[in-house]
């Protein structure tokens, strides 16, 4: 247990995020074509699930515009995501190696664009009010960069 434990630690200091939209209203923005995640481990502990998922982007593609319950760790393993913000504000560029954390609550709506040729991969750690959805879709705030 305290192995799992450091692990999950160790992985939020070095895990990115974008994401699989869940519970899609009329007005979200859907992910792109071929956007994908598959979960490598998960742990419930207390109220909290520990969700360690990777996700792919295909070029050209976007994870949809959404937000999180709770904080995400993650890690570029491939390629470069371009993460956007409400405001339609670039809020970082990361390329492969790089890490990434994205707050909780819907006043951080965001998409991670890919504008690269290769797909993107991430390894993201969820870190979530237990039974949380990973991600809660939201309309597209007006943007126009895709």
């Amino acid at each position: 247990m305290k192995q799992r434990l450091m692990l999950a630690g160790a992985l939020a200091a070095t895990v990115t995020a974008a994401t699989l939209t869940v519970g899609v209203p009329a007005s979200a923005t859907p992910a792109g074509p071929g956007v994908s995640g598959t979960i490598i481990s998960q742990r419930t502990i207390g109220d909290t699930d520990y969700i360690l998922r990777e996700i792919t982007i295909p070029a050209g593609q976007a994870t949809g515009w959404h937000w999180h319950t709770g904080e995400l760790y993650g890690r570029v393993k491939q390629g470069t995501l371009s993460h956007f913000d409400a405001t339609c504000e670039s809020d970082g560029v990361y390329r492969r190696g790089s890490f990434i954390q994205e707050p909780s609550g819907d006043g951080n709506v965001h998409i991670g664009v890919n504008r690269g040729s290769v797909a993107v991969v991430l390894e993201v750690l969820y870190v979530l009010p237990a039974g949380s959805p990973l991600s809660v879709d939201a309309p597209n705030p007006g943007c126009d960069f895709q």
